[in-house]
């Protein structure tokens, strides 16, 4: 009879984020390819792992069509040299489409019914932009189930300066450029570049070339330069270029396991799922998805939000972030938010971004022995955010009677 079971976050790795668009790095690298990557490389880093023993692979798509379609996580696992025993399926929450395949994959290793599972995400937002193939049923606006600017994520950015004014613009353009500087001191010190795996890619031109690092940094941004920026969602808006994620191609993957295949196998995870919690919220303002995502997530983990040392929060929006903030009474500049910056500056290709976030915290977690709880949570398109707590296996004050569910 299978028995209820701790789950480990034990790895994970990305692509480097590349621009969309035909400018962009991976603009001639199929979606496919590199969530293949990414498998490749997580199983050559964990090669105590036995590839047979893999008991499933989620990989989560926002676009579902052409190359980022076909079953992603069955097609990608054959094609990453996989046994062919092992299963694969795809999923879609938009953007927390990897965030939901590792909590799906973790309720199973959660229930026993898995050993190892394999969750990740791909979007290739140069080939298929967000809402490219989509038909919106004629009722949602009809029937005034949503406002018609609930489709734009842009808009229900605006739609939160609206509804909070003192989420200023300023405050906004402060926070973006504080990811930026925070990316930029991270990649100095060498912080982000262990989990990113290189991908081989073709130019304009027919050349190959490497991609290593993440393509739409900008390290130079200041908030004089944030302030001339066009608002593209509303005329004399307040949400810019500057304090927005950009359109992003990338895969993220992660290697989820059992207590028992930890110490089977001699594994050495980085983080402890404790909880979870999904939340919907007024379509039109879907940046606030995190906050009662959030609230689930701790009340069924039996925290608070004092417990949490060190947040990963994804910037769709930078005025996004700072509701979630506010919300908790949590200042813009709080050294426990982001330290390495986050989607502004790194990028944030749809649903491969919430693993992107664990992939931040745990390398954090490594550094941070002082600190026992950590966040992962983003909003979501069509009103939902999603939220992760994890416990830090480095914590140095950690003992039997530690608080945990």
């Amino acid at each position: 009879m299978a028995e209820i079971s701790d789950v480990y976050f034990v790895d994970g790795v990305r692509t480097p984020f590349g621009r969309a668009g035909e400018k962009g790095m991976y603009w001639n690298t199929r979606a496919d390819d590199l969530a293949v990557k990414t498998i490749i490389a997580l199983t050559e880093r964990n090669p105590e792992v036995p590839p047979e023993r893999i008991d499933d692979v989620a990989i989560a798509a926002t676009s579902q069509t052409g190359d980022q379609g076909l079953t992603l996580g069955r097609s990608a696992a054959i094609l990453a040299g996989l046994p062919q025993s092992v299963p694969g399926f795809a999923i879609d929450r938009m953007c927390a489409g990897a965030m939901t395949a590792v909590t799906t994959m973790g309720a199973s290793v959660g229930m026993g019914m898995y050993d190892l599972a394999i969750a990740g995400g791909v979007e290739h937002m140069g080939r298929h932009p967000i809402g490219s193939n989509a038909d919106p049923n004629p009722r949602f606006v009809a029937e005034r189930m949503v406002d018609p600017g609930a489709l734009n994520m842009g808009v229900t950015a605006e739609r939160l300066h609206d509804r909070f004014p003192h989420l200023t613009k300023e405050r906004s353009d402060v926070f973006g450029m504080l990811s930026q500087q925070k990316a930029e001191a991270a990649y100095r010190a060498g912080k982000i570049q262990p989990d990113l795996v290189s991908v081989a890619v073709k130019g304009p031109d027919g050349a190959w070339g490497l991609a290593t690092e993440d393509e739409g940094r900008r390290p130079e941004t200041n908030l004089e330069g944030l302030a001339g920026l066009k608002t593209p969602f509303r005329p004399h808006g307040r949400v810019t270029a500057g304090t927005s994620s950009p359109l992003t191609d990338g895969a993220t993957m992660s290697l989820l396991a059992s207590g028992t295949a930890v110490r089977e196998l001699g594994l050495a995870p980085k983080m402890r799922m404790v909880s979870f919690g999904f939340a919907g919220v007024q379509p039109e303002i879907m940046g606030i998805g995190p906050i009662p995502s959030t609230e689930k997530a701790l009340a069924r983990a039996g925290l608070t939000i004092e417990d949490i040392g060190l947040f990963e929060l994804n910037e769709a929006f930078a005025v996004q972030v700072i509701s979630f903030l506010d919300h908790f009474g949590i200042a813009d500049d709080d050294p426990r938010v982001n330290p390495w910056g986050g989607a502004i500056a790194l990028g944030h290709p749809l649903a491969a971004s919430g693993v992107r976030l664990m992939l931040q915290l745990a390398a954090q977690f490594a550094e941070r022995p002082d600190v026992q709880y950590g966040l992962t949570a983003m909003c979501v398109g069509l009103g939902q955010g999603g939220s992760v707590i994890w416990e830090n296996p480095h914590y140095n004050g950690r003992a039997a009677g530690s608080k945990r569910k």
